[in-house]
């Protein structure tokens, strides 16, 4: 079940429990907020950012200006979804090729439904389309999903264990093999790792953690997480569907962020008995998980969400709307409310906070963990279309996670051309990417750019970001 938080609301700080620490960030205010609040934000690959309105159907861009700024940004209106489809809490991904496709959702013109209803958003058109689904995706609803290395969308359908993938060239759907996994998909969430295997942390047949493997469609235990990370079910049965048939909601757990030290952040819901939550360490060099830092009594993260910082911390929002950090050993209460918002790391290395704020977190990031740019044409054009090559220019997370649905990955190359006269600020269209991995390492990868064909022209300095993390610029010149 997920946490419906609705625009505008004042929510209390949770009084201060963990001591502050010199690596506090700060919130600040946007200038102008979304027109119908945001609740879920995702990253264009052109630089803006897309926005679901909390009206459902209605989307929203926002733009940074002239220098690059979000915090100065403006924001217009996008399409509306097709007039059938008003989804809320659903699976998600913004695919190689720009195009954001949104399946499901617990919510349908706020009911409860569970819908298999799914749809895709050209941004060259500014449109949406409705897709045509499997006959085999009976009940999508809130499902787990993740974009795979080589581009397909894989999603968890949430009573069962069948899983599905999308090829993003064809729009076709294909059932695909889940052998051996030890319970249903339900409140589940699906977290890449380096190898395109994928992470998940079992909630009904909790404490255990499970790895899927795309290439044999299997899943294998990865073991207990040692703190339990799930949060008893809310509530009995729930009906649905024409047959108006009984789901009996497993419980929750929190995000999972995997982080630039080859480790994955897992974080849990209320715990029984407790009042608070826990969190678990998995380390995949040797396949092992320990328990992590407990949120203090009285909070917790289910269904929550988190975004890594460029300083490889990460940053959770509690179901009291507080937000912590965690840089490896300590989770640090930061004394300040995300308001129970969306969270999505941008290209300036800030972290969206719904629609009117950004966190400006501190520390900085190691330079293994930059993209290079290997090859990049000296001259570029405008309205013309380049390849650049590299190294990690997927960056080596996913970086955003929810605790099952709402996915808002931004494991994409942006480009980020500044003009050295003026110095203003132009982002390239991406499109195309060799490869939707994280953690690439010294694998030669590239993207497609589309060099806008209202920048300014003249020498100028471009860089590939990467989860907000810029590589080293190299000098062009826009003719």
């Amino acid at each position: 079940m997920s946490h419906r938080v609705l625009p505008a609301i004042a929510f209390a700080c949770l009084a201060a429990t963990l001591p502050s620490l010199a690596w506090a960030g700060t919130l600040q205010n946007l200038a102008h907020s979304a027109p119908e609040g945001a609740q879920l934000t995702f990253q264009g690959t052109d630089g803006t950012v897309i926005a679901q309105s909390f009206s459902d159907q209605h989307w929203y861009k926002l733009t940074p200006d002239s220098t690059g700024s979000y915090v100065n940004g403006t924001w217009t209106r996008l399409a509306d979804l097709p007039s059938q489809y008003s989804p809320d809490a659903f699976a998600s991904a913004v695919l190689a090729d720009g195009r954001l496709v949104i399946s499901g959702g617990e919510y349908d013109f706020g009911n409860f439904s569970l819908t298999k209803d799914s749809a895709i958003y050209d941004p060259l058109a500014n449109k949406w389309s409705m897709l045509k689904v499997a006959k085999k995706m009976k009940f999508v609803g809130d499902s787990g999903s993740v974009v795979l290395p080589n581009g397909h969308y894989l999603l968890a359908t949430k009573l069962n264990t069948k899983m599905f993938d999308m090829d993003p060239s064809t729009l076709i759907w294909t059932e695909v093999g889940s052998k051996n996994k030890a319970d249903f998909n339900s409140e589940e969430g699906l977290t890449l790792l380096p190898d395109g295997r994928v992470l998940t942390v079992d909630v009904k047949n909790h404490p255990n953690s499970e790895i899927y493997d795309p290439a044999t469609g299997t899943w294998s235990s990865a073991g207990s997480t040692v703190a339990d990370l799930q949060e008893p079910p809310c509530c009995g049965c729930i009906n649905y569907g024409k047959k108006n048939k009984c789901y009996f909601p497993p419980g929750e757990v929190g995000p999972m962020v995997l982080r630039p030290d080859g480790t994955v952040f897992a974080t849990g819901g209320f715990h029984q008995g407790q009042n608070k939550g826990h969190t678990a360490v998995y380390t995949i060099a040797t396949n092992s998980w320990a328990a992590g830092p407990d949120f203090p009594t009285g909070d917790a993260a289910g269904d929550e969400f988190a975004s890594l910082a460029p300083s490889g911390n990460v940053l959770v929002q509690s179901e009291n709307c507080e937000l912590y950090e965690f840089n490896g050993s300590t989770l640090a209460d930061q004394h300040v409310s995300g308001g129970c918002n969306s969270l999505m790391v941008l290209p300036t290395g800030q972290i969206l906070v719904g629609g009117a704020q950004v966190y400006n977190p501190t520390g900085t990031y190691q330079a293994s963990w930059a993209p290079t740019i290997t090859n990049v044409p000296g001259t570029i054009t405008r309205g013309a279309t380049f390849q650049i090559f590299g190294t990690q220019f997927n960056g080596l997370s996913q970086a955003n996670a929810f605790g099952d649905e709402l996915q808002t990955n931004t494991n994409y190359p942006l480009v980020r051309i500044t003009n050295n006269s003026t110095g203003h600020v132009f982002y390239a269209r991406t499109h195309d990417h060799s490869t939707m991995g994280v953690a690439t390492g010294n694998a030669t990868v590239s993207t497609s750019v589309d060099v806008p064909s209202g920048m300014e022209t003249g020498a100028s300095s471009l860089v590939v970001v990467a989860n907000g993390i810029p590589s080293t610029a190299a000098s062009v010149t826009v003719n």
